[in-house]
């Protein structure tokens, strides 16, 4: 995908303090490409950097947060080589030092469950589908998912999110602790620019210290994780399993794994 059209399927727009970045590629269910990821990275590393900004606002499209992965995108990525560098997008949500609110309608598939643990604030809508699909993929999960997960809400529950890959609703992962709370879908805009609003009138100095000292304690170990979980992730993408789940999922058929052990 080119910088041009990066563009057009991440929308940025930053007023009253608050950057707000838009999944915009609804075509292919906000789908990302290593593209978007840069784009949004590059919005995120900014916005801390600007004094002028206190606030990021993550939202996908009115019916969709996100699919996840652009999957042929990263196919090539595999097939080149270039899967095994970091994608900037996790160091930088996992990194970012002011506030960051997250509005999710529809499916949030993947990274778009993962990228979650990130934010400090995650509103959704009623029609919220969340799933962390990697293990049905072939995969393992990224952005510190296996860490952070486990440690929200413990590892039988974290494990049958992450192990057998079922989509759960926004009332569940609420429950779980994914989501801060849940409204109807012509509310949800409101409510996550109300709190980003006042987030963005908090003493900023006080906001980013506060959120500094709660991550302290695992920041060094989640970082650690992370860079483990890529070089899983990465070595993955280019395996047997991983190959026969996206063969599957190109015919529309279900995966068979019995010939692997």
């Amino acid at each position: 995908m080119t910088e041009q059209h990066s563009a057009k399927n991440i929308l940025l727009d930053s007023r009253d303090g608050i950057l707000r970045i838009q999944m915009n590629r609804p075509e292919k269910k906000n789908a990302l490409s290593r593209a978007m990821y840069q784009t949004m990275a590059d919005a995120l590393v900014g916005a801390d950097r600007d004094d002028s900004i206190r606030v990021a606002l993550i939202t996908g499209t009115e019916d969709c947060f996100t699919s996840g992965n652009d999957l042929a995108d990263f196919q090539a990525a595999a097939s080149s080589g270039n899967e095994r560098k970091l994608n900037p997008f996790l160091p930088a949500i996992s990194r970012m030092k002011k506030p960051v609110i997250a509005a999710v309608s529809g499916p949030a598939v993947g990274i778009g469950t993962t990228m979650l643990l990130h934010c400090d604030l995650v509103f959704a809508g009623t029609s919220a589908r969340f799933q962390l699909p990697f293990v049905n993929l072939g995969l393992c999960p990224e952005l510190g998912s296996s860490f952070l997960l486990p440690r929200i809400m413990g590892h039988q529950k974290a494990a049958r999110l992450l192990l057998l890959g079922e989509p759960f609703g926004a009332e569940i992962a609420c429950e779980l602790g994914i989501v801060n709370e849940v409204c109807e879908e012509g509310k949800l805009s409101e409510l996550a620019v109300g709190a980003a609003r006042r987030l963005a009138g908090q003493p900023p100095a006080s906001v980013r210290l506060t959120k500094a000292l709660m991550k302290r304690a695992h920041e060094k170990t989640l970082q650690e994780i992370m860079e483990e979980e890529i070089e899983h992730f990465s070595n993955r993408l280019s395996s047997p399993e991983a190959a026969e789940a996206f063969q599957a999922f190109a015919e529309k058929r279900k995966p068979d794994f019995s010939r692997f052990s």
